[in-house]
């Protein structure tokens, strides 16, 4: 491939992880965690960015810019092991998944900040409801007109994506029957879920300047869709996913995310198409990865057909696969499919559950175990010193 190939089709790479601190006995969320977890990883974090959440049982990681997938691993491996050292240092535990299986939204404390005051008065029960975490990906390349296209054929990727990260089965000590709790939730904001297709860049500014104009938003930051261009840096923000709690699962994402976008702005011809596409369709499928997961039949973005969604991936790992290599993440697209094989973190926690139980587990004695594999899970990789 010559230089000019590659300069043309430059991804740069961040992750934003929303992980929960826990009770080392109780294995609830710390509702006031020693404020120490946080002002170690953030004096630890280098070139990362570790901050405090919504929620006090929260702290969320940013990796630096990477301009690679195995800089990516790398980083994200840095972030957690820099939170889980800071919470076995000061009396918790930490867990990566989207929700905690038995913790309820009444028992936590709020971060004091002005812009989480504003939220909790502007939306009320929908936002103190907001127990959840998700996984960010933001991906920087091209021009603003060329991420507005890519952008708008990545909705049809979308479901695909969710499928492929759930990790919230449960909700305060029940199964909801939902592979991703978390999308049921964020739903119940305003300006979420999917956004239409955009003509251009332009399209896009001139709606959110119709948003301020009528003071229903400050900015685009307040734009809370599955996809967006990000207000704060010149990528487009993966935001639909769970977050992971197995890293190599993690990286999967990242690497399927990214050969998209280099695979999409190598072969603009197919951009009229997928714009052109039923957003209905779109949101349906979403809708089937949120209930069923891994376990979706989706409907085909292009022959509209029902399809089981391994033979969906693996046509579409298939088609990436020179992107991968140009990208240097061959292992981790074909690990993509292995999540398939063998489940997502949310169907790793309900198949623990489920065992539990026929041990004779109560169904409290069960959750807890159910917290005791995601906290060993999110260990994975990691030497906590």
């Amino acid at each position: 491939m010559n230089n000019s190939t590659n300069a043309q089709t430059e991804i740069t790479l961040g992750v934003e992880e929303e992980s929960f601190l826990v009770h080392p006995d109780t294995l609830d969320l710390l509702t006031d965690p020693d404020s120490f977890v946080f002002i170690y990883s953030e004096t630890r974090a280098g070139e990362h960015k570790i901050v405090r959440e919504f929620l006090r049982s929260q702290i969320e990681s940013n990796t630096k810019v990477c301009h690679s997938i195995n800089e990516v691993r790398q980083s994200v491996i840095e972030t957690r092991q820099v939170i889980a050292t800071a919470a076995a240092k000061f009396g918790a535990l930490v867990i990566a998944s989207s929700m905690h299986p038995f913790a309820k939204w009444q028992d936590q404390t709020h971060t004091p900040r002005q812009r989480y005051e504003s939220f909790s008065i502007m939306y009320q029960e929908t936002f103190r409801r907001f127990l959840i975490g998700g996984m960010h990906i933001h991906a920087g390349f091209g021009d603003e007109e060329t991420r507005i296209r890519v952008m708008n054929a990545l909705r049809h990727y979308l479901p695909l994506l969710l499928a492929l990260s759930t990790s919230s089965p449960f909700m305060e000590g029940r199964e909801t029957g939902y592979k991703s709790t978390r999308m049921n939730i964020m739903g119940s904001l305003p300006r979420s879920g999917i956004p239409r297709a955009f003509n251009s860049y332009h399209d896009f500014n001139n709606l959110v300047n119709e948003y301020v104009k009528r003071n229903f938003i400050t900015d685009s930051s307040e734009f809370w869709w599955d996809i967006r261009p990000s207000h704060t840096f010149p990528t487009i923000e993966l935001r639909i996913c769970d977050v992971c709690t197995n890293i190599n699962d993690l990286m999967a994402i990242v690497a399927l995310y990214a050969c998209l976008i280099r695979h999409l702005m190598l072969h603009e011809e197919v951009l009229p198409f997928v714009h052109d596409s039923m957003s209905e369709i779109i949101l349906e499928n979403k809708w089937q990865a949120q209930r069923y997961g891994i376990f979706s039949f989706l409907a085909h973005p292009r022959s509209g057909e029902r399809v089981d969604i391994e033979d969906l991936l693996r046509a579409l790992v298939g088609s990436l696969e020179e992107d991968a290599k140009a990208l240097d993440c061959v292992d981790e697209l074909q690990h993509s499919l292995e999540i398939v094989k063998s489940g997502t973190s949310a169907d790793r926690q309900l198949d623990h559950y489920r065992l539990c139980i026929l041990d004779g587990a109560s169904s409290q004695e069960a959750l807890r175990e159910v917290v005791n594999h995601v906290i060993r899970e999110t260990a994975e990789h990691l030497s906590v010193k």
